[in-house]
């Protein structure tokens, strides 16, 4: 099939019966006569995200893979609005696997500092983080004092400080890697 041609036209009644069939006979046929139709769509979606015709291409054949299970799996309402997701989440997932993100807990920065060595010099490990801290722009000293130091959850920090939930997430997270670098930085 061309993934380029127009999708088929389909109205939620048509799909939620053969989500329905699907669901009760386990029929691959009646799954891909559904995605058939959304073929063009999953496509231009996968090259949106991925940048590239064949990557996006077999991006298209792995979404149908998944399908299989997650249809059975999930409550679908509207299933061209659940495979847009769908297809945009398999995307970003490829990207990030791609990336190969590392993440770094403060927890595993500091365990090589002098700071988690009780014989090396606490006096210098705590003046440079004290340092590191007044660093920070205000929010983030801020946001990050309380999480760490006074050991609140976010819930609390936005109720003291004013700030949004999705802000003190950020700020800590910010806070945490611009410590990170100027701690590495010091010692």
């Amino acid at each position: 099939m061309n993934l380029l041609t127009k999708p088929i036209k389909t109205d939620n009644t048509t799909d939620e019966k053969l989500v329905a069939v699907y669901r009760s006979t386990g029929d691959i046929a009646v799954l891909g006569k559904l995605y058939e139709a959304y073929m063009p769509l999953v496509f231009g979606v996968c090259l949106k995200y991925l940048k590239e015709e064949e990557p996006a291409r077999d991006a298209v054949m792995e979404i149908f893979e998944e399908l299989v299970d997650k249809v059975k799996k999930h409550d679908i309402k509207q299933f061209r609005s659940w495979l847009y997701v769908l297809s945009r989440n398999y995307c970003l997932m490829q990207l990030r696997a791609g990336k190969k993100i590392n993440v770094v807990a403060l927890d595993e920065v500091m365990e090589f500092t002098p700071f988690m060595h009780p014989d090396d010099n606490k006096e210098e490990a705590l003046q440079a983080m004290e340092h590191c801290l007044e660093k920070l722009i205000a929010a983030q000293q801020q946001c990050v004092r309380l999480f760490y130091l006074d050991e609140k959850c976010y819930k609390e920090i936005a109720a003291v400080t004013g700030y949004l939930l999705n802000e003190v997430k950020s700020y800590i997270q910010n806070g945490k890697r611009n410590l990170k670098i100027c701690l590495e930085k010091k010692l």
